[in-house]
């Protein structure tokens, strides 16, 4: 019985050593537990983690392989089309973001699940590629999330077909509470809510920001809602959240109920609209002609986890997002036209504009009203 602690002391470094993936340091075994038996047992020099290194932004949600389908144009119903090309891309919303911001010089980690296939594999290749620093949980005999794509050549519009095993559902239990402290900025997306809940909640108690892509209402998301400070979604889903379409009404409600500091919804060809507690803010979209809008919101929210780590203002912010955005839609697939740093900073200047889908005037008077 004396033995006891021991051993329960031999099995905490024991994990801490084999859940680290991180390069270790040498620590002597002055530095252990005073247990007789553990200096005993280990007579000389161990090796444990090192503190997990300090990142800009962590991304905690969805990854998925597509398969992008170049068209001619949409097909009729009943019809055949001949397809010009197609190609196998990663995509997915919070792992697009990350790595756009680690393309950007962010030091970045992603947390997420994929399956044992060819798919989970080029996930894995490609965050390393990027320089991302990803813990992975991988399900047995499972397919990794994936997409069928057709973008039609004439818009560059796209329609999604999508299939995801329900085993990969990112668990609360299959993340760690130092993934996510460990960084100044946390990324999240509403597909699993639990996991996405779980890990807000330490941000937030850490005082790190959170940021939120949402175009669903996913079961648990207005508990993954009352953790985030930067709420940015997509046109509709305010007015499926309210029941109410006019973002002038429901985007304050939105704020003001979960208490996030800014409530944001993006509008494809028309920019975005964001309300910060006391104003509306608008940046209309720039004028591009695209050639595939797939990932193109991912980009936008990569973007504003980057401005946000980076200090911006919301107006800057607001418009280096729309320039990262449509510079996007020039390249293949939800990461092909991650542009550079550089050539985004020259489009914020020197880019066309399209038509504002608000005035001044229609701002400044649904503010009001909304306080």
């Amino acid at each position: 019985m004396p033995r006891k602690p021991c051993v329960y002391a031999l099995l905490q470094l024991l994990q801490e050593y084999v859940y680290s993936q991180t390069r270790p340091e040498k620590l002597s075994d002055a530095h252990l537990p005073h247990f007789p038996c553990v200096l005993r047992i280990f007579s000389y020099s161990v090796w444990v983690a090192k503190a997990l290194p300090l990142v800009d932004i962590v991304g905690v949600g969805l990854n998925a392989t597509d398969t992008i389908i170049r068209l001619p144009h949409f097909p009729a119903f009943n019809s055949k089309v001949e397809f010009r090309f197609s190609e196998v891309l990663p995509g997915g919303q919070v792992a697009s973001a990350v790595t756009a911001c680690a393309r950007w010089g962010l030091k970045a980690r992603y947390a997420g699940k994929i399956g044992d296939d060819p798919w989970g594999k080029l996930q894995q290749e490609e965050m390393k590629r990027s320089g991302v620093e990803a813990h992975w949980s991988v399900v047995h005999n499972c397919q990794s999330q994936s997409s069928f794509i057709l973008v039609d050549e004439q818009t560059g519009e796209r329609t999604v077909l999508w299939k995801r095993d329900a085993r990969l559902e990112l668990l609360p239990r299959e993340i760690r509470k130092e993934w996510v402290v460990r960084s100044r900025l946390l990324h999240v997306d509403g597909h699993d809510c639990r996991a996405a809940a779980t890990a807000a909640r330490w941000a937030r108690q850490a005082k790190i920001p959170v940021t939120v892509d949402l175009d669903n209402l996913y079961p648990g998301v207005e508990v993954l809602l009352e953790h985030v400070d930067y709420a940015i979604t997509s046109r509709d889903f305010p007015g499926r959240l309210f029941g109410d379409a006019d973002l002038f009404a429901s985007l304050p409600k939105l704020a003001a109920r979960f208490g996030n500091r800014l409530a944001a919804a993006t509008l494809g060809e028309d920019g975005v609209l964001a309300w910060d507690g006391s104003k509306f803010h608008y940046c209309p979209a720039f004028d591009v002609k695209p050639v595939d809008t797939t990932g193109a919101g991912d980009i936008f929210h990569g973007a504003f986890a980057y401005g946000i780590v980076r200090g911006f203002q919301l107006p800057e912010l607001l418009a280096f997002c729309c320039a990262a955005a449509g510079l996007s839609c020039l390249g293949a697939g939800a990461r092909g036209g991650i542009a550079p740093l550089k050539k985004i900073e020259q489009f914020v200047r020197k880019g066309a504009r399209r038509p504002r889908a608000f005035t001044e005037d229609q701002l400044a008077e649904a503010g009001r009203r909304a306080r």
